[in-house]
């Protein structure tokens, strides 16, 4: 069970209308629909792992600290949600390694785990992997093995592997359904709240059940969050994306919660991130 930790305003389907430098001009609901999770969370008994945002970090300190405390993994979602194919080598790993030091410094522990915004790892910057290894993280899940108009890797794996093999970390890429040749997104986010929950669940035990995979589900604080001021100009594809169904996440993440297990990504994947270490 993971969690994106970046606030209503800092999606990429509205990085075309809300630049970065007016989010602090902006009324922040982070904290308040996190804590919403958290108590979800607890109320199941399942610890996850929260990919955060060094920019929220920075802001909001002790919602890192609730979340570690809460005995949940802390990991990196990079400084301020910039897809890697929008950065060059060396932007990424000053970006990685400040959120990593901001992250670690709240916490008191090593940060293993990095997913880039908006799934940007692909087959063109796979190098990204090399520099997440020399700055001491030890895997990845920023790779959706699907075809998507705005990110996606289709050709990828669906289950743990190595794209750069020593040289980098392992990836742990989001959880796919395979029917009729191709791969079905079946991990949350938009999918989840689109399509009807049995939809979601019967994907994700046939890719279990008949696949071996140990799923990986992720979604934002934003998305249990119906009352979230509404932006405009964005267009109707991204509006869409973003405004439907939120009223009914709370109660489909409630009982997928009851319907499968669920834990941080650092102990259901505790081999492949153990031997990242060698």
């Amino acid at each position: 069970m993971t969690v994106d930790v970046e606030d209503y305003f800092q999606v990429q389907a509205f990085a075309g209308i809300i630049q970065p430098e007016r989010w602090d001009g902006l009324p922040s609901r982070v904290e308040g629909n996190t804590d919403a999770l958290l108590d979800l969370f607890a109320d199941g008994g399942v610890q996850a792992t929260f990919f955060i945002l060094g920019w929220i970090a920075q802001r909001h300190p002790d919602l890192v600290r609730r979340i570690a405390a809460g005995g949940h993994e802390v990991a990196s979602h990079g400084w301020a949600h910039v897809p890697v194919t929008a950065q060059t080598r060396e932007a990424f790993r000053a970006d990685v390694r400040r959120t990593k030091a901001e992250l670690e410094d709240l916490t008191g522990t090593p940060i293993a785990g990095y997913r880039a915004a908006s799934f940007s790892i692909n087959a063109g910057n796979l190098w990204a992997h090399a520099v997440l290894r020399e700055e001491g993280y030890r895997y990845s899940s920023s790779i959706y093995p699907i075809r998507h108009d705005l990110y996606g890797m289709a050709e990828a794996p669906r289950s743990p592997f190595h794209p750069l093999g020593d040289e980098g970390v392992v990836e742990l890429p989001i959880t796919t359904a395979r029917a009729l040749g191709r791969n079905w997104p079946c991990g949350g986010g938009g999918y989840f709240r689109l399509l009807p929950y049995r939809v979601s669940r019967s994907a994700m035990r046939h890719a279990r059940r008949h696949d071996g995979l140990r799923c990986i589900f992720y979604m934002h604080p934003w998305e249990v969050d119906p009352g979230q001021p509404r932006q405009s100009g964005a267009g109707w594809r991204s509006s869409f994306r973003h405004y439907i169904n939120l009223g009914k996440t709370e109660g489909r993440l409630r009982r997928l919660l009851d319907d499968f297990a669920w834990d941080r990504m650092d102990r259901v994947f505790r081999r492949e991130v153990e031997a990242a270490r060698s």
